[in-house]
């Protein structure tokens, strides 16, 4: 089954490629669909936003489209940046910025405080109007400074266990990781849908 990808992202087409295509779901990205705008995340959720976006897509191909909202959120910040982290640093902020705001918020926090989880919401939908949506979680902390050269976003400074997701290989990411556990889910929703 083919879907468009409802984002330009190219480190997250590969990440849904990566955990999408073996299981059998071929994942296209929108440009190459002749998509060339960005749908406007206007929800106060990730799911809202996932929908959204997979509703935008469909609607402009005439094809099944997924789209992954996700975000980081920072018990000690209320939650913070939640929806918001792509723009928590602003608009076009990049990477490294958003992760350098973070970190000056949490100065002075300690380590037992620094409690944190990744979302992932995504959705799919289909031509004839119906969809399928999943969340995945996966919880961790704030390291106080970066740590390995992988991943992208926030990847640096969000630790599962002793390592950052970008210490881990993409694989041992994608086990634990909260759009491998959306993408999990999604999948045993999508079968029982009969695809």
């Amino acid at each position: 089954m083919k879907m468009i990808l409802a984002s330009g992202n190219r480190k997250k087409l590969a990440e849904l490629k990566r955990i999408l295509e073996p299981m059998g779901f071929e994942v296209i990205p929108k440009d190459e669909a002749g998509v060339t705008f960005e749908p406007e995340e206007t929800g106060a959720t990730f799911e809202e936003n996932a929908l959204i976006k997979a509703q935008a897509i469909c609607v402009a191909t005439g094809e099944a489209a997924v789209a992954d909202d996700s975000g980081l959120c920072v018990d000690a910040l209320g939650g913070a940046p939640g929806v918001f982290s792509a723009r928590y640093a602003g608009e076009n902020a990049t990477d490294g910025e958003r992760i350098d705001k973070l970190l000056a918020e949490l100065g002075g926090v300690p380590e037992k405080k620094r409690s944190a989880r990744f979302v992932s919401a995504v959705c799919v939908c289909f031509p004839d109007g119906s969809r399928a949506e999943a969340r995945g979680v996966c919880e961790g902390r704030i390291a106080f400074e970066r740590r390995g050269s992988g991943g992208f976003g926030y990847d640096p400074v969000f630790l599962v266990g002793e390592k950052s997701f970008a210490e881990l290989t993409a694989e041992e990411k994608d086990a634990v990781s909260h759009r491998g556990n959306a993408l999990r889910a999604l999948e045993k929703k999508l079968r029982e849908l009969g695809f």
